[in-house]
């Protein structure tokens, strides 16, 4: 499923990857108001995923504080740093930019999640490391918190293959617009 998930994103055409960036980057507001004030966890875009260039510059311009995940380690959660866009990064695990160990570790109360795929419930095909899987889990044990997929809409799949570990996303945001995601019944008990 990896594999046919990649050729599928990599058949998205550039205008339309622009396109969709753009607007979900006017679904700035809604997560700003998501957060209550607290951080959100974005992604720098690595290779052919949805571009968070808009959506990073729009969060900002909603007053926003950011964040990016670090890895730390094989099997272990991610940790997030703090950052803005010109902070000095640095380049970590599989070659993706990240902010430097001399910034912030932060708690964020969203989390913006890449994907390969996902299904109408919220779980995702991701890179296979479980990094997001495990740093969901720690997070959703601390406090609440609420995962938002981003993704074109042609990464929807009928069914994700899961195991006891996966953790779902509550919301998957793409050029179509939000999906509630019904995995766990997590996404009603949030405020949107």
């Amino acid at each position: 499923m990896r594999t046919l998930a990649r050729s599928a994103r990599r058949r998205v055409p550039a205008a339309d990857a622009r396109a969709a960036a753009e607007v979900i980057a006017t679904w700035a507001g809604d997560i700003a108001a998501l957060a209550q004030r607290c951080t959100v966890s974005c992604f720098s875009t690595f290779g052919d995923e949805l571009d968070t260039a808009p959506l990073i510059k729009a969060l900002i311009r909603k007053g926003c504080r950011l964040a990016l995940p670090v890895v730390v380690g094989r099997a272990q959660p991610l940790v997030f740093r703090r950052w803005t866009p010109g902070d000095p990064m640095g380049t970590g695990h599989f070659g993706i930019r990240e902010p430097l160990p001399s910034a912030s570790e932060v708690h964020p109360r969203v989390f913006l999640v890449p994907l390969l795929a996902f299904d109408r419930q919220g779980y995702r095909v991701g890179y296979g490391g479980g990094f997001y899987d495990r740093s969901l889990q720690k997070a959703r044990a601390e406090g609440r918190v609420a995962a938002i997929g981003l993704a074109f809409a042609s990464q929807q799949v009928g069914l994700v293959p899961r195991d006891r570990y996966d953790q779902p996303v509550d919301f998957v945001l793409t050029e179509r617009g939000l999906t509630t995601c019904t995995g766990g019944a997590r996404a009603a008990a949030l405020s949107w």
